[in-house]
Parts: C-alpha cells; structure tokens; sequence
C-alpha cells in the first residue's frame, strides 16, 4: 500500500523547487509556445519537480518567519525566470532576420498573426521562425534544456543565489551584439542579391529612362527574393545549430550570473 503521508518541511522544500521549475517551463523555449495547453505545461512542471525533489538533499530551509520562506520562494521564481528568458531570447533571433528580409523584399507591409507568439510576424520571419524551431525539436533541443535545468540545483541550491548585476549585463550586452550578426547571417543571402538587384535597377533607370522601373522592380524584387528565400533554405540548418549553441551559450551564462 502507497503510504502517500508527508511533513510540512517536505510540502515547503517541494514548493521551492516547484517554483523555480514552473517558472523556467513557463517561459523557455518551446514549452512556453501559446498553441502548448496550459493544463501540459502544468503537468510537466509538477512531473519534473517530482523527479528533481527525489534527486537533490533535503537540507530544511533556512526561515524563521513568513515573510522569510516568501523571499525565498521570490529569489527561486526570479532564477527560472533568468534561466528561461536567457534562452528564449535566443529563438527571437529568427524574427528578426524575418524582418530584414521582408523590408528588402518589400513585404514589410504584409503581416501575419502568429498563434504560437499572439504576435504580428512578417511572412519570412514565419517561415524561418517553424523551420528553424522544427530543427531544433528534432535535434533534441527540449531534451537538453530540461537536463541542463535540472543541473543548476547543483550549482545554484536551493536559497543559494548570488546575483551578479555586472555578469548578467555583460551577458546580455554580449547577447545583443551576437544578435545583431547572427540575424544578419541568416537573412544574408536576401539582403546582398537585393542590394545587386537594386544596382542593376539602378542603371537600367538611366540607361532607359521612359520605363518605369518602379513599379518593374516591385516585381522583380518580390520574385527573386522569393527565389532566393527557397535556395538558401538549405542553410536553415546550419543556422539552427549556431542558434543552438548560442542558447547554450546564453544558458551557461545566466546560471554562471546567479550562482
């Protein structure tokens, strides 16, 4: 017979590491996508809790008061958050090469509504946004994020954070600047056949001037970076995998600022 009976210091300690892990599910990537039921989110945060509960020690808290178990909950809450958002930020890398291309293309006018983000998204930056994060899930990028989660309780306990302001800055600032060159990696290919496109069209307008390159180059434009956009796909994987890396990157980081 189960005997499924438990103190009030086991309910507080399962509490702690449900926070932090309801936190980070909530707002990594993947797991964090509308279109995932919030009942699964739910069930996975309590069924991996379950798991880490039995894994690390059962030192008792350190509280005398309320308002210290409170803090204590807070500082684990923030931790996932920190964790989940490091990463997370990384898969916004593809929307943003989405946008460069669409404004070269000249669909930057042309928005879709994304259910997984509740966002408008440009038509490339969908494309790139599935294709990619397709990728990513079959290269087991949901797999490792939950074991690298579970690896900060050995780096970062339980009312064991030390917040660097300093690293966490550094870490983002270093972010933003991988941002920028990874976003322009990916859209790449658009952007320089639209600048050589836009100097063809550049001297064909004055070499002859009674036709209306405008409205020629629209089409033009819409056609070949379309084309463009299905020849490079085959460099999509190339670019899962350096956004991969830099999830882990970021991941490292962020546990390295709180520990």
């Amino acid at each position: 017979m189960l005997d499924y009976s438990f103190t009030y210091q086991e309910l507080e300690l399962f509490i702690v590491v449900l926070m932090r892990v309801a936190s980070f599910i909530f707002v990594a990537p993947f797991f964090s996508m509308t279109n995932t039921p919030t009942r699964v989110r739910i069930a996975l945060s309590l069924f991996i809790s379950i798991i880490i509960y039995h894994i690390i020690p059962h030192d008792p808290l350190n509280y005398s008061t309320l308002t210290g178990y409170l803090i204590i909950v807070l500082k684990e809450v923030v931790t996932g958050l920190i964790i989940g958002l490091g990463c997370n930020l990384c898969t916004m890398i593809v929307n943003f090469a989405g946008h460069i291309a669409d404004m070269e293309v000249g669909l930057s006018m042309v928005n879709l509504f994304d259910p997984a983000t509740r966002q408008n998204t440009s038509i490339t930056g969908v494309f790139y946004n599935y294709s990619i994060f397709l990728m990513l899930i079959i290269s087991g990028m949901h797999t490792y994020l939950i074991k690298a989660f579970t690896e900060t309780y050995t780096l970062i306990p339980i009312d064991g954070q030390v917040f660097h302001s300093n690293k966490l800055m550094a870490g983002m600032l270093g972010f933003l600047a991988d941002y920028v060159i990874i976003g322009f990696r990916i859209c790449l290919p658009i952007f320089a056949t639209m600048i050589i496109l836009n100097a063809i069209l550049g001297i064909l307008a004055k070499v002859s001037p009674q036709l209306n390159m405008f409205a020629v180059g629209m089409q033009i434009k819409v056609l070949v970076g379309l084309g463009i956009l299905f020849l490079s796909s085959i460099m999509l994987p190339d670019a899962a995998s350096f956004i991969f890396e830099q999830m882990k990157h970021m991941m490292v980081t962020m546990v390295e600022a709180i520990s």
